[in-house]
Formats: C-alpha cells, structure tokens, sequence
C-alpha cells in the first residue's frame, strides 16, 4: 500500500532536496489509512455529536483505530517480512493486491463491529465508503496505478458534503481546508515521482465520488 511505501520513504529525506523532502513529509503524514479515523474524530469533536458521552466516543475511535489504521498496517508489515520485501516492492503496482486484501478484510471487520454494537447507518457509511473506494482502485489498479492517496482525500471532501447535507450546515470553510490539502497532497505525489498529474485526478475523482454515495445513498 501507499502508505507503508511513504513511510519507508522518510527514511530517504536526508538524500533528497527541499522541495521532495517537503512532499515526502506530506506523504507520509495524511496516509490513507488515516481517512476512517479523522473522520470520526471530525464527527465526534466538530459537530452536534460533541455532546455524547466521552466514554462512547473513545471506544467507536478506538474500534476505528484498531480496524482502520492497527490491523492493516501491522498485517502488511507481517506479510513484507514473510516474503522478504522492502519498502518500494510496494510501489509496484502488480505486488499491491494482496495488501489491498488484508486492508479490505479489516475494513469488513470493522464494518460487521459496527453492525453489532447499532452504530448509526450516517457513522458506518464512513467505512462502506472507504471499502467501495478500496475496492474501484483494486480495480483500476488491474490496468493503471490511481493514486490511493488523493483518492483518501477526496473522499473526505465528498463525505463532508453527504454530511453537510445531512446535518444541514456550511461547509464552506472545511471544504476550502481540504480542497487545499487534496491540492497538495497530490502536488507531493507528483514530486516524489510516485503519480502523474492524471493519476492524481483520477484518484481525487474516485474518493469524490466514493464519499457521496457511500455515505448518502448506500
């Protein structure tokens, strides 16, 4: 996945020029594995949920964590160290798959733990979203290497849409915040040499689209 690659990528920063390291850095930080989580703390701390019970919010972030962010990248690391691969095998698109599956067996999981503990259908559909974006780029990714990471960023600016439309707020302002980090993250992808400019967009086109309709419609 992207997001072991970039991580390992750091490791690169003292080679590199201003500019790389600069993108490096934002690669490695807003990774896709992180979508799940900040938009759940977003939802907890930035909306009229604040007001629920901490404990509950701290055990929904945890369960997130856990299946979002813990689970995938420790089940990826296991199976680099299985098959003897470094960072940048990753990179290839054809050696992708089976991370991409370990990542959507954990997801599912997640999304089966929600359906136990009646967490709303507008919180889970945050995670079916993020299993459809999963599963359209495994799909592209047959053919062409979309980038994952833009695809992330833009389904959260299609998320925060579905829920300005469901809470019936402005999104003005976090809508600008990430319409511009969307515009540098895949600025970042571009220099560290990972994406082309089409691949970029094509990514943010499919987390656009990914975050409406697995929030709103599905």
């Amino acid at each position: 996945m992207e997001a072991n690659e970039t991580t390992g990528s750091l490791k690169e920063i003292g080679k590199s020029d201003p500019l790389e390291i600069g993108s490096r850095i934002i690669s490695g930080i807003f990774t896709p594995f992180m979508v799940p989580f900040l938009a759940f703390f977003l939802l907890f701390f930035f909306t009229y949920l604040r007001i629920m019970p901490l404990q509950y919010k701290l055990v929904v972030l945890g369960i997130v964590y856990c299946f979002t962010i813990l689970m995938p990248m420790l089940a990826i690391y296991l199976f680099q160290k299985i098959n003897g691969w470094g960072i940048h095998e990753l990179g290839h698109r054809e050696k992708r798959f089976v991370p991409y599956a370990l990542t959507i067996v954990s997801y599912v999981a997640c999304l089966l733990t929600m359906y136990k503990i009646h967490l709303p259908r507008y919180m889970s559909g945050i995670i079916v979203a993020t299993l459809i974006c999963m599963v359209i780029c495994i799909v592209i990714n047959f053919k062409w290497k979309i980038s994952t990471h833009v695809a992330s960023s833009g389904m959260m600016v299609g998320g925060l849409l579905s829920y300005s439309l469901i809470f019936n707020f402005n999104p003005v302002s976090w809508l600008c915040f990430f319409i511009l980090l969307s515009g540098m993250l895949g600025t970042a992808r571009i220099i560290v040499k990972q994406h082309t400019l089409l691949e970029v967009l094509a990514g943010f086109i499919v987390g656009l689209f990914c975050g409406v309709i697995g929030i709103l419609f599905i």
